[in-house]
């Protein structure tokens, strides 16, 4: 199976949706797209939806770690929603959890970054 990333922007937020498996196959084109769109607009924070995330392994934790990175650089914030047990399992385990917060929904996750309208 491959990966399909969707990409939203509300305001200053861009809403990643990935679909599929992020892994070292997929990992780099995540990571060239999400550079991309952080660079190109304005871009202060990133949701990642994960609902349809069927897997992820190492590589795909470390395109999520420095992304986060880079925002963090910027001033900005990444936080993570809609995830299933086996993704969040592998988040807890990584220490993720420790730096990133975690949403039910893309609508609680635009409301704990305070750019619900």
């Amino acid at each position: 199976m491959n990966l399909h990333v969707e990409l939203e922007h509300q305001r200053n937020v861009l809403i990643t949706r990935l679909k599929g498996e992020l892994d070292h196959h997929t990992a780099e084109l995540v990571r060239a797209q999400l550079d991309e769109a952080i660079q190109r607009g304005q871009v202060n924070h990133v949701v990642l939806s994960l609902k349809e995330l069927s897997f992820m392994d190492s590589s795909g934790l470390g395109v999520i770690l420095g992304r986060y990175k880079l925002l963090k650089g910027k001033g900005g914030k990444m936080v993570v929603c809609d995830m299933n047990p086996a993704v969040r399992r592998l988040f807890e385990l990584s220490g993720l959890f420790k730096i990133m917060n975690v949403y039910d929904s893309e609508h609680t996750a635009l409301t704990g970054l305070e750019v619900v309208s």
